[in-house]
């Protein structure tokens, strides 16, 4: 059973890679991209039914990818997935057009639900949800690794006191 075209759009390659594998799994049709300019080359040739987009890719933002979605399939749904998630982010993609915006990490499966049950009420929540502790310890990695691993820059960008960060980056990742 094909669920349609789905454009993949993320800059992080493992994530494009096993993200893929598992909706070929579901039973879309994927074409895979890591660039905006790769997408608009895609959407010029192929005229998608589903699309997951990175909100920051490494030559702009997957807002710009939707608008051109739907303007060769005005039904094409398109869900924003985000490491950067905040309501700003969040509303922007509405406005375009995207019908779901997703944290990362998001599994496969809550993707494909978001893409195929987008018109349903939202869903239960999890079974075993990351805990606050986590969650905090992953967005600090996260800009960490932006900051290209400078403590200095990351404490203030975070607004924390370099050596409270020195200690956090030196403790092991909460349990779940």
């Amino acid at each position: 059973m094909s669920l349609g075209k789905l454009l993949i759009v993320d800059d992080d390659k493992v994530l494009l890679r096993r993200l893929s594998k598992s909706m070929e799994s579901f039973g879309f049709q994927v074409k895979a991209v890591s660039s905006i300019e790769e997408a608009e080359t895609a959407i010029a040739d192929i005229k998608f039914d589903t699309a997951v987009l990175d909100l920051k890719l490494a030559d702009g933002s997957g807002l710009s990818i939707v608008k051109k979605l739907a303007s060769t399939n005005p039904k094409c749904r398109a869900i924003m997935l985000t490491g950067f998630g905040n309501i700003a982010t969040a509303v922007a993609a509405m406005k375009v057009g995207a019908i779901d915006y997703l944290p990362k990490p998001a599994s496969a499966e809550q993707i494909k639900n978001a893409l195929i049950d987008y018109d349903k009420p939202l869903p239960p929540p999890p079974e075993d949800p990351m805990s606050a502790d986590r969650v905090r310890w992953e967005h600090i990695q996260r800009v960490f690794e932006q900051c290209n691993r400078n403590v200095s820059e990351t404490a203030r960008r975070l607004k924390m006191h370099r050596r409270t960060l020195q200690r956090i980056l030196a403790k092991h990742a909460p349990r779940s």
